[in-house]
Order: C-alpha cells, then sequence, then structure tokens
C-alpha cells in the first residue's frame, strides 16, 4: 500500500486528510512540525508528500528545499493558505510537483495525489492475465498473441484496474482517478468503458472473468 507523509500543525486538517487517505487505500504518517516531517520522510520513504508552507521548527519550504538538496525526489504537494505567494517559479526553485490554496475539497485533493502518483511511477514491465499480456513500457496490448487497439481512455482505465487488483472500487473513484476531478463525466462513462473492455479482452463478455460488476458499488478487477 501506499504512504503519504502529511505535514502540517493543523490538527482538525491532519485528521481529516488522515481519514480520507486511509477510506482510499493509502497508508498516512503524520507530522506536525517541519523538522519532524523532514525525518520522516527521509527515514520512511513515503511515496508522496503533502507540505504546509507555515510550519513550525523548519518552514514547509525549507523542508522542500532541504530534501531536493538531498536528492530525495519524493513528489511534493504543497499546501498553501490564502495570501501566500504560490506561483509556478516559486515551485520549481524548492521542488514541489503542485499546490492547492485552503481551504480545499477532499476530491480535489484526491485527484490531484492519484494524478502524480501515476506520473511518479513509470510502467516499465509488463502484465499478464488470462489471455491478455500488456506491456506498459511500449503501451501496447495483445489477446491470444493478436494485437488489440484500445483508445486512451480505454487503456488508463486498464492500467488502473491491473494496479488496483482484487479491489472493491467505486465508479466516482475511478472517475477521479482515470478522467480527473477537472473532466468530471457522468458515471455512466464508466460502465460503457468496462463494456469495451470486456468486448476486447474478456473470453466471454457476456461471462466476465476479470472485470466484474460489484452490486451497489461499481467493478472489481480479477486477474
Amino acid at each position: 500500500m501506499q504512504r503519504i507523509l502529511v505535514i502540517d500543525d493543523d490538527e482538525s486538517l491532519r485528521d481529516t486528510i488522515s481519514v480520507m487517505l486511509e477510506r482510499e487505500g493509502f497508508v498516512p504518517i503524520l507530522a506536525d512540525d517541519g523538522r519532524t516531517g523532514f525525518e520522516k520522510a527521509v527515514t520512511l520513504k513515503p511515496q508522496l508528500l503533502l507540505v504546509d508552507l507555515r510550519l513550525p521548527g523548519m518552514s514547509g519550504v525549507e523542508v522542500c528545499k532541504q530534501l531536493r538538496a538531498d536528492r530525495i525526489q519524493t513528489p511534493i504537494i504543497v499546501l498553501s493558505a490564502i495570501g501566500d505567494e504560490v506561483d509556478k517559479v516559486l515551485l520549481l526553485e524548492i521542488g514541489a510537483d503542485d499546490y492547492l490554496v485552503k481551504p480545499f475539497g477532499t476530491r480535489e485533493l484526491l485527484a490531484r495525489i492519484r494524478a502524480l502518483l501515476r506520473r511518479a511511477t513509470p510502467d516499465t514491465r509488463a502484465m499478464r492475465f488470462g489471455n491478455v499480456e500488456v506491456d506498459f513500457d511500449r503501451r501496447t496490448i495483445s489477446c491470444r498473441g493478436a494485437d488489440v487497439k484500445l483508445t486512451p481512455a480505454e487503456y488508463n482505465l486498464l492500467v488502473f484496474f491491473l494496479h488496483n487488483a482484487d479491489r472493491a472500487l467505486s465508479r466516482d473513484l475511478i472517475l477521479n482517478s482515470v478522467w480527473g476531478y477537472e473532466a468530471y463525466p457522468n458515471t455512466r462513462t464508466v460502465d460503457a468503458h468496462v463494456v469495451r473492455l470486456r468486448q476486447k479482452l474478456e473470453p466471454d463478455p457476456g461471462l466476465p472473468r476479470h472485470f466484474l460488476t460489484v452490486h451497489g458499488v461499481g467493478y472489481r478487477f480479477l486477474p
């Protein structure tokens, strides 16, 4: 499970983010000051950091700069208060990858987290399930030895399923993770794309073995 370090001195916000992360299958690591957060980032090696700019002891800017100076490339999302001067130049200077201005919605935060984790995790291997082989490096799919053409959205959905095997995934979670909150389509979009994956990759689309419906929730992928 992916671990996310939250460095923020606002206890209420830390708790809110922690609950959201646990609900979405992440492991939250919490720190209430910059120095403690920096040490946890170095020793615990989380997959992503959420860093408040205004921290006691060691500011968020200092945390980011020191991590990059130590050649730690963990993705960082900066959390800034209204009035903080945050722009792309500052982000580049301190080594952050993205930022959110408080107050922000948990849906938006989750979408930013998942998008950044996808970019930070290169797909350089192949995976198989049933008669299907997916080459992440070449972005190619074959079924029973024959090439299968997927649209970009179908491919992204397939990759998301492969990376979340045997999990009950809600339609909202799939929408957030695959399409993103900015281009938020109807949940029927997910259903339509799952149908097309079944048609292209299942031995019998009418009796799916891999892309299963979880009634009242969404879908589960079984390799």
